[in-house]
C-alpha cells in the first residue's frame, strides 16, 4: 500500500503551552509528519528539551502568551527561521480549582488571561500568516466549553469563552480561506490533570463523573487525534469521539449539574473543606511568572 505523504511536512506550525503535557506532545507529532515547528511556552530549559526531541527542524522562544509585544517579537524570529505559518495551535492554557467566594483575583484573572485573552493574542499575531498561506487554526477547548462544573469557575468561563472566540474567527475570515478548528478534549494525562488528583474535593467530583468521563486519555493519542484533524482542516474534533454527543444535551447540562452539586457539595465539604487550590500543574505555575 503506499505511503500517502502528510499534507503538513514542509510547512512551518506554531504551538502555544509547547513545555509538556499535550502541547509538547502535538509539537512531537507535527515534527514527525514533516512540519517545522516553533514550540512557545514559558518554560525555556523545558522547551529546549522538547526541541532537541523533535524529530525535525524546530526551534523555542519563552513567551507569555498574554503579552502582545513580546509574541509580535516571536513572530518575527519564526518567520526569518521556519518561515511564515500555516498552522497555529493556540494550547496553552492554565486551571485552578475551588470555590469562587474564596479564590484569589489575580489567580482567578490570570486563568481567564492566558486561556481566553491568551489565543486571541496568539491568533491576532499569526493571523497574517495564515491569510498568506490559507492556513489553519485550532483552538484547543474542553468539555468544560460544553458543561460547565462547580468548583472551576475560571477554567470554565475561560473555555467556554474560547469556543465562542473561534466560532467568531472562523466567520470572520472562513471568505479568506483560513479554517478555524475546536479542539474538545477530557481527562489528558497531564501534570494539570494529575494536581487535579491531589485536592480532595476535585477528585472527588471528578470521581462522580459517569465512568467514560472521568477516564484519563494518554497525551500522545489526544496529540494524534488533533493533528489529523489538522491535517483534515475539520472544523472540530472530538477527544474522545463520544463528546461530540454531548452538544445534543448541552442545554440541559446546567440544570443537571446543578441538582447533583446541590446534593453532592455538602456532603464533601463535611469530608474536605473547600479550598482554593492557586494554578494547578508546573506549567500553570510557571505561567503565573512576572513577565520578563
Amino acid at each position: 500500500m503506499p505511503v500517502v505523504e502528510s499534507p503538513l511536512r514542509g510547512r512551518t506550525a506554531v504551538v502555544t503551552g509547547a513545555a509538556r503535557g499535550l502541547g509538547a506532545a502535538v509539537a512531537r507529532e507535527l515534527s514527525l509528519r514533516g512540519a517545522r515547528v516553533a514550540l512557545l511556552g514559558r518554560e525555556e530549559r523545558t522547551l529546549a528539551r522538547v526541541a532537541e526531541a523533535l524529530p525535525g527542524d524546530c526551534a523555542c522562544w519563552e513567551v507569555d502568551v498574554t503579552d502582545d509585544r513580546g509574541l509580535a517579537r516571536v513572530g518575527e524570529d519564526i518567520r526569518a527561521r521556519l518561515g511564515a505559518p500555516s498552522v497555529v495551535v493556540a494550547n496553552a492554557g492554565v486551571a485552578e480549582g475551588g470555590p469562587f467566594a474564596e479564590s484569589d483575583p489575580e489567580v482567578w484573572r490570570r486563568v481567564v488571561e492566558v486561556n481566553l485573552v491568551g489565543s486571541a493574542a496568539t491568533a491576532r499575531t499569526f493571523l497574517g500568516d495564515l491569510f498568506a498561506t490559507s492556513g489553519y487554526f485550532l483552538q484547543v477547548a474542553s468539555l468544560a466549553s460544553i458543561g460547565a462544573a462547580p468548583m472551576m469557575s475560571a477554567y470554565c468561563a475561560s473555555k467556554a469563552g474560547v469556543e465562542s472566540f473561534a466560532h467568531a474567527l472562523r466567520a470572520e475570515v472562513a471568505h479568506r480561506r483560513v479554517g478555524v478548528g475546536i479542539a474538545y478534549i477530557n481527562w489528558t494525562d497531564t501534570d494539570m490533570v494529575r494536581d487535579v488528583d491531589r485536592y480532595a474535593v476535585l477528585r472527588e467530583l471528578r470521581g462522580h463523573m459517569p465512568p467514560p468521563a472521568r477516564r484519563v486519555f494518554p497525551a500522545a493519542y489526544v496529540a494524534g487525534r488533533l493533528v489529523a484533524a489538522i491535517e483534515r482542516r475539520r472544523p472540530t474534533v472530538y477527544v474522545p469521539r463520544w463528546l461530540r454527543s454531548a452538544q445534543l444535551v448541552r442545554a440541559a447540562m446546567p440544570a443537571v449539574v446543578t441538582m447533583v452539586s446541590r446534593r453532592e457539595l455538602p456532603r464533601l465539604a463535611a469530608v474536605h473543606p473547600f479550598e482554593p487550590t492557586g494554578l494547578l500543574g508546573a506549567g500553570g505555575r510557571a505561567a503565573s511568572r512576572p513577565r520578563g
